[in-house]
Parts: C-alpha cells; structure tokens; sequence
C-alpha cells in the first residue's frame, strides 16, 4: 500500500482527543478532490485507518506502558539529568502510575482516533462502485476490532458505534470480548491472505482471534484471585492457530535477528506488523532507545546515536542465566547476536564502513564501536573506520567507559550512563540520519513464532497436554538453525512456556499481558513491590474524563485511580 499523505484539520475543542463521546475528526485526503476514480478514492479512505500506527508503536507509548511497567525493562532518571520526565517512567515501572501520565494519554487518544478514523472508512467505502472496497471495508472492520481489543487490554473498556454524531457505548468484560470476536468475525471472509505484513489479512485476523481467546478469561474479570480459562476458548485459540500453521503461508526464520532487520518487510514469520518501509515515512526509535549516546551504529552518520533509554531488569536477566547454567546464555541464538570482531580479536580495529555492523539482542559489558571525537569519526591511516572501546563522551563522562552493567535501579549508582544490560533487537536502519527517523524495519504486531507459542499455552491450559507444547516449543527453537540452534527443552509447563514466551518475545510489547496472563504482574522485581491487583488495569486519562464530564456518569474513572 503506497504511503498517502492526509493532512488532518483542526480538532474542535481537542474532542476526539480528550474524549470518547463523539469520535469525529475532519479527514482531508485523496477523497477531497475532484476527478479521482472511485478506486482512488478508495485507496485514499482506507490510508488513513493504519496511518497512525507508527505513531502507536513509538517507544514513548504502546512500548513503555506495555514493557517499563514490567521486569523486562526498567528506565532510571539518567545520571540525574536524562529521562526524569516528571517521574512517569519510575511511577510505570512502580505500578503507581496516574491518569495524568502523558503516554497513557497519548496512547489512548492514537487508540480512539484511528478507532474514528475506521468508523469513517465503515462509512464510506460501501458508497464507492470498486470490488476493492469490499476488502478495504473488511480492513477497516477488523482494524476498529483490533484497536478496540488494545482498549480492552490496557484500560478495560471498548467504545461501539457506527455512527460518528452518535455517543459511543461502553462494553466491559464478556460484552466487550463478544462484540470483539464478532468483529473479527465479521471482516475475516473478505479479507486477502497475501497483501501483509503491513495491511490485516486473513492469517492475521486469525492470530488475533488466537490471542484474544487466549486472554478471553482476563477481559472478562480483570481483577481475578485466578482466572478461568474456558476449555472453549483454548479450543479456539487452537483453531486458529491450526490455521495459520497449516496454511504453509508463514515461515519461522532461520537467523532470529533477521526478523527485526531494516529490512524485514518480506520476512516470511511476520504475520502482522506496522510497515515502516522508508516510503511510508518510518521512524526508528525502537533501535535507538536502548543504546549509549555514545553508540553510533552508521559510519555515514555522526549524528545518529542512542539515547541511553531502558535496559533489562537483573530479575528479567537471570531468568536466562538460570535457564542455562553452567552455559553463558549466549548458547541461545535469540538472546545475542556478535557482529563486532573486536570483542574476540583485539586486532580487529579496523573496519571498512560498509561492513560495520553494531552487536544485536542484549548487550552486557564494555561496547566497541566507532569513536567520534570533534563530531566525526575517527579513521584508521587506510581510510578504514577505527573501532574500539568506548567512552561517555556524549554525556560529558569521558572517563567513564560505556560498560553495561547487570545492576540497573533508582539509585545513584544504578541509574548512571553505563548501568543496565541494554536491548537492541530491532536493527538500526542504515538510512538513519539522526537516529529518530527513517526507520526501515516494519514493528512486529503477529508473527508466527507467537502463533506457535500460543497453540502451546491452549493445549496446557485445557488439558495438561505437555508432550504436543512441548513439541511447539521445540519446534520454534530447532527453527533457528542460521547459528547453533538453543537446545530442546525436555519437559514443559505453564512456568516454562511464561519463561520461553520471554525468551522469544522480549521487548515486542507483550510483557505485561503475558504477566498478567500468567498471574506475575503483581509479583517483585528490581524497584517494584506494589501487588495492587487494580494496577493490571490502566487508568482512563484525566482529559478523557474531564472530555465526558458534560454527560454525568458516561465514563466512569476504573478502580483504584
């Protein structure tokens, strides 16, 4: 799908944004235009209900409120001057996070305006005589599914109506799952199998049918002692993964980075994923966020660098030393991938710049890269780049060097420049210019690895079916055979799936349900001990409230904020 420029107008009275009563806004596209044929228009209506996923998947949203508030990432206040933010990223990571919090509030609005913008295209599209509207209309259909099941996930509520000067109704609970599932439902039969990653297919409304079953139990009583997991639904969530597995459509990669390479687009494990191809005007702070300021993965950029946001918590790290000791967890090919020489071979000092590559997945220890002194890089006498250990320059610290640390807290000592195991899973797009733009490698929603993962859960959860979940997971981990494959597990349970889904799926903004999920979101980990059971739930934005307060007792606050 070709990138479509829509200039949005001006909302009035920031409604949209700070309400849910009347999700309205005046959308300027292709469609305004005169002498467009009705497929131009078409493609015009239906640009805008994905436009804003990008926007979503930023780091500062959909990811801090789904990962900082877990043990798989902890953001300190920087060397006390970086990443403060009024305290928002330590109240998340606490779990004592407010409806004031600006990426609640962000997330939330993106969340409600691409809801208007699908209600728009609901609309609009069965009045345009093109067989391509029947497909867009299912798009937009499962679009407004998926992004009222992100509601339901992270606030508890979802918002229904067809038309846009009507007032929404609010579904909680079982009313919200079924309306959900019928959705979903709804859009399946018209949708194509092969226009993804980037636009919802047939393979993707499954997954999501998958995991919106496998989470049935927690949306329909958020704030359960335990949740009942209805052997119905897992016979579902086993259903639609059957499906995807069996259509031969998907591949699980080889080489388990390539799936986050800047370019992934055609990577055949991606089920769903935001497009971020360089024509759609991508952004690239999932690479950046993690990494030292004095990280500069691109010989041609001096300016593109990191920004010493998150790293891993201790807790969330030992899981993997425990799950491989007396082994380095470097045996497991998803937990580090080495692309710099020098950390074997100190004579490797040298580097052409096309062949400079950053180290990927969890970095520990001291870092190599290239040395920027004077806002250039330094070069050997050959031409060649210079590589070698580094130093907090950027931050004023030259004597400091860039040497991760396990111990990450919001101490003194542990939230300096170098403290914490850093991420970097995503690749750094080699068209980078500053490190926050151009961000080739699409963000994975779906892909079949999960798929896999899920079908394992469904058969644990409903009948005790070790030996075929362990089979799926030994599957997913025999799969990446690029490099010496992690060893096959020998025995499975619902405490060893939790751990493998942690392996496989960290940072890709699904920590926090699977907490949830697993009945671990309310347990300790480095800096958090509140085990509020009402903190599962976000609460509602204080501008959302404060939007509804012209229709007393509409939108009500959830407990415990």
């Amino acid at each position: 799908m070709k990138k479509k420029y829509i200039a949005i107008a001006a909302l009035s009275g920031m409604l949209v944004l700070n309400s849910c009563t009347n999700l309205m806004e005046n959308v300027l596209d292709e469609t305004s235009a005169t002498g467009l044929s009705d497929r131009q228009a078409a493609d015009g209506i239906i640009a805008p209900v994905y436009a804003l996923l990008p926007n979503l998947f930023q780091h500062t949203n959909y990811f801090a409120i789904q990962e900082i508030s877990t043990d798989e990432a902890i953001l300190p206040y920087r060397g006390g001057t970086d990443w403060g933010d009024n305290g928002i990223y330590l109240a998340m990571h606490q779990h004592t996070y407010t409806s004031t919090d600006p990426n609640l509030r962000n997330t939330w609005n993106l969340l409600l305006q691409s809801i208007s913008r699908a209600i728009t295209a609901i609309n609009t599209l069965p009045t345009l005589d093109d067989p391509v509207s029947r497909m867009y209309l299912a798009e937009a259909r499962g679009m407004r599914a998926y992004y009222s099941m992100l509601t339901l996930d992270l606030f508890g509520l979802v918002f229904v109506k067809d038309d846009l000067s009507a007032t929404s109704t609010i579904l909680r609970g079982e009313q919200a799952v079924e309306y959900i599932k019928s959705e979903f439902l709804a859009a399946e039969p018209n949708l194509e199998t092969n226009v993804g990653p980037g636009r919802l297919t047939k393979g993707a409304v499954w997954g999501l049918l998958a995991r919106l079953h496998l989470n049935a139990a927690v949306y329909r009583d958020p704030y359960a002692a335990t949740f009942n997991f209805k052997p119905e639904d897992m016979d579902k969530v086993i259903e639609y993964t059957d499906k995807i597995i069996s259509s031969g459509q998907y591949q699980l990669a080889r080489e388990y980075f390539s799936i986050f390479d800047d370019n992934n687009h055609d990577n055949k494990e991606l089920i769903f994923a935001v497009d971020q191809r360089a024509d759609l005007n991508g952004h690239n702070r999932m690479a950046y966020f993690s990494l030292s300021g004095d990280q500069f993965p691109l010989p041609a950029f001096p300016a593109a660098n990191g920004t010493d946001g998150p790293g891993i918590t201790s807790d969330y790290y030992q899981t993997w030393v425990n799950a491989y000791a007396p082994l380095d967890p470097s045996v497991d090919p998803r937990f580090h991938k080495q692309n710099l020489e020098i950390y074997t071979n100190p004579e490797a000092t040298c580097v052409a710049a096309e062949n400079f590559h950053i180290n990927r997945g969890i970095l520990r220890g001291q870092q190599y890269g290239l040395i920027r002194k004077n806002g250039a890089f330094l070069k050997c006498p050959d031409g060649r780049m210079l590589v070698g250990p580094l130093f907090n320059d950027t931050r004023n610290r030259p004597t400091l060097p860039v040497n991760f640390t396990e111990k990450i807290d919001f101490t003194v000592e542990g939230s300096d420049y170098n403290t914490g195991y850093r991420v970097e899973k995503y690749e750094f797009s080699r068209k980078s210019a500053s490190g926050r733009n151009f961000g080739e490698a699409d963000i994975v929603i779906l892909r079949l690895a999960d798929v896999y993962l899920m079908r394992a859960e469904a058969k644990l959860r409903k009948g005790g079916d070790a030996a075929s979940a362990l089979a799926d997971v030994n599957t997913v981990r025999a799969a990446r055979t690029a490099t010496t494959p992690p060893p096959p597990l020998t025995s499975m349970s619902l405490d060893l799936l939790y751990r493998e889904r942690g392996f496989e799926l960290y940072w890709e903004h699904q920590r926090r349900t699977d907490m949830i999920r697993f009945g671990k979101y309310e347990d300790t980990w480095t800096e958090k001990t509140n085990t509020d059971k009402q903190k599962r739930i976000f609460p509602i934005p204080q501008t959302a409230i404060d939007g509804a307060s012209n229709l007393p007792g509409y939108l009500q606050q959830n407990p415990g904020y």
